[in-house]
This record gives structure tokens, sequence and C-alpha cells, in this order.
């Protein structure tokens, strides 16, 4: 059965919206087809989804357990002792608990690398989102460690085909420190040979810069370039300590950039060169990290902080508009992931939300795009649909409470 969303405003005009299987069939007025599930959009409009490009989804369980510390002391001497001892079972509700909170700020997608895969593929099938997960791939140049992680990455490879189409699967070097350069250039070759994503965290502190430079004489990018990992394949995140060539070694390898606002400045780890970056055309999108490092999931509150730090930074009002702020949280990163949505349009993947324009937030309502980056939050979203499936309606999920009070029973545990 198909859903119809009538009375719904698009782009300031009120219409209906046929859903069909699970893409968007039909947009025109006064829509009539029999035996539907109606949805009134009264008051409301709709909107694209955000998509996630850069998340450690289970680490919720460590939401404000290791806070106001330098990125590599908090890796090393906080979350990955406590990662060390996580189950697939602890996974599963960590990851359950990002997709609550992924819903219920209007996301349906998420680019996540994390170990335990299988947790976290379960609870978003049950949670009804779509993902792209990569298992996190460390092996500190430990060459029995990387055959072990190599044949983990291929036998998750072809266990992923279990799942529904609303799971993908990513290679997820962790970074340049932490895998070797024969790791690195096996994943390189597995991500071409399958047509399938690379996520790489790259350049997000001066530390890895420097220890680089020491290592090869050559900056991250410089390395990588040279290594041949660098390709349209390639989703990084951060790309923060990027000279002018570097920036040109992206921009001509076709990767992806994600940047990550909320957690690149509580980390303090510096400032994204959004302006060079989007003027060598270099494809830009938007991810929290881990509530770990952020400390939540909402793509509204990336939107606004990425519009707001660019503009402070080159001093400069004008730059990164609440447009292509909004861009970069949806159309930018279907594209980055190879999804055909982003958009409501006719034919695309049936991913929205609608957005009640009541809220108090959104008055008087001159410029929806601009509310949606500088005055919304969570609570002007009503409804959220993913695969033409209702998962939020009245700004309620099914099931939220009991998820919510698994995951505080962690709290007495990892103390």
């Amino acid at each position: 059965m198909g859903l119809l969303i009538q009375n719904v405003q698009l782009n300031e005009k009120t219409t209906d919206v046929l859903i069909e299987g699970n893409r968007f069939k039909s947009i025109a007025e006064n829509i009539d087809v029999l035996g539907l599930q109606i949805l009134d959009g009264s008051g409301m409009a709709i909107l694209p989804t955000f998509i996630n490009m850069h998340t450690h989804a289970s680490m919720t369980l460590m939401r404000g357990y290791a806070d106001d510390l330098d990125l590599h002391d908090w890796l090393e001497n906080h979350i990955w002792p406590l990662e060390a001892k996580l189950t697939e079972e602890d996974v599963y509700h960590g990851a359950r608990l990002a997709c609550l909170e992924m819903i219920k700020s209007g996301t349906t997608c998420c680019n996540d690398m994390y170990w335990h895969f299988h947790g976290i593929a379960r609870a978003v099938e049950e949670m009804g989102l779509r993902a792209v997960l990569s298992s996190v791939f460390i092996d500190f140049n430990d060459a029995a460690k990387a055959e072990e992680q190599r044949e983990l990455t291929e036998r998750l490879f072809e266990e992923t085909k279990q799942y529904s189409d609303r799971i993908g699967f990513a290679l997820g070097p962790h970074a340049i420190y932490t895998v070797s350069k024969e790791s690195l250039k096996w994943a390189a070759q597995f991500s071409t040979e399958n047509g399938i994503p690379l996520h790489i965290h790259i350049s997000e502190t001066q530390k890895e810069v420097d220890d680089c430079l020491s290592l090869y004489g050559l900056r991250p990018i410089q390395w990588l370039d040279k290594i041949g990992l660098l390709g349209p394949n390639v989703i990084a995140a951060h790309v923060i300590h990027v000279t002018d060539e570097e920036i040109g070694i992206l921009a001509r390898n076709g990767v992806h950039v994600v940047h990550c606002p909320a957690s690149n400045m509580k980390l303090a780890s510096g400032c994204f060169p959004f302006r060079k970056m989007e003027a060598k055309g270099i494809s830009l999108s938007l991810g929290t990290d881990g509530c770990s490092s952020n400390n939540n999931l909402s793509m509204i509150e990336e939107m606004k902080l990425a519009a707001l730090l660019a503009k402070l930074q080159h001093n400069d009002p004008t730059v990164l508009p609440a447009r292509t702020a909004f861009e970069m949280a949806t159309i930018n990163g279907a594209g980055a992931l190879g999804l055909d949505g982003g958009k409501i349009a006719e034919g695309k993947l049936a991913d929205c939300m609608l957005i009640d324009l009541a809220n108090h937030r959104l008055a008087p309502g001159y410029h929806l795009d601009e509310d949606m980056v500088y005055s919304a939050d969570s609570s002007c979203i009503d409804t959220v649909i993913c695969d033409g499936k209702i998962l939020m309606q009245g700004g309620y999920v099914a099931g939220e409470e009991k998820i919510v009070t698994e995951a505080r029973r962690y709290k007495k545990r990892f103390q």
C-alpha cells in the first residue's frame, strides 16, 4: 500500500505527495488514488531528511564520558580502553539510541564507522533507517593484526548481503597513524575492485601532519596520493590542516570531504578551509562525528555551526549561506554515497520529513531554508519517513522509552 501526503507545503506551494514503495511517485495537487494510507500535511512543509556523513553511532553510550580533553589523550587514554570492553550487544544498544536520536532530529541515513558491524546493522534494520557501515580497520603496523583485519573486512563484505538494501558497506581504515601503509594500499584496492566507499579520517590534527612529515617527508594528503589511496570512492572526514596544494590534490582525485564543525571545535582541532575547498569544486557534506566528541547527532545544529564558523573564520557574513549548508546536509551526502535521494522529486527515494510550520521557532516564517539552519531545532520536526515508511509521527517514535531506559544502564557500568 502506498502513502499519500495531502496538502503539504513544498517550495511555498501546497501540493500532494504520493509515495509508492520506497519512491516519490507523484507530486501534484489533488491526487486521487484509492486504497492509500493518508497523511494530512496541512500546516506542514515537506523537506528531504538529513544524511549524517561521519558518525561513530554507538558512541552515544559515551556521551559526556570524557570531555574537555586533547584528541590523542581522549582517544588513547579514555575512549580506546573503554571500547576494548564493548560487546556486540553493547554496540547494538548504543546504535539503537543513535538511531532514535537521528530520527528525532530528521536524519534517515548515516555513514558510520565502528566496531561490531552486525550489532550496528541490526539496530539500523530494526529502526528503519539507512546506513553505509564500515567496520573500523586498525592494525598499528602489526602484520598479524593487519591480516586479521583484512580477513574480517572480506568476511563482513560478504555477510552484508544478508541485510536489506538500506544497509551499505564501506571500507573503514581509521587514519594514517593507526593503519599501516600496506593495509591502506590493500583497502584502496579492495574498495576500487568492489565499487564501495572508503571512509577515513584525514588531517584532523596538527600532530597527525607533523608525524607524517617526520616519517615520510610528506603531508598526509600528499602521502596518501603517492600510495594511490585517493579517488572518487574516498570519503574523508575532518580534513582541517591542509595546504592549497593538498586541496588541489583532493579536487583532482574527486575525493568527498566531510566537515564536522562541532567535533572540530570541541577538540580544538582547527578550522575547516571551506572557502578554498568550495572554490576547487570539492564535494562537501556534513557529519556530527561521535557523541563523545560532539555530543549529539543533530544535523540541524551542525548546519548552523558550519555556517557561523565559516563566516567568523573568513570575516565574511556571505560565506556558506543557509542554502549551501542545507545542501551539504542532504543532497551532497546522497551524491557522495551514491544514493538516489536527498531531494523531494518524483522518482527519488522517499526519505523526507514534515516540518510543523506552527512551531514558534519558525515564526514569522520568511524563508524556511534559513529558518531550518539558523533557528530550528528538533522540536520543529513532526514526522519522519524513510524508504517510504513512517518512522516518527507527532514527534514520537514507537518504543523510544525502552531504548532510552536500556541506554541509561550503561552509566553505572562504565563509571
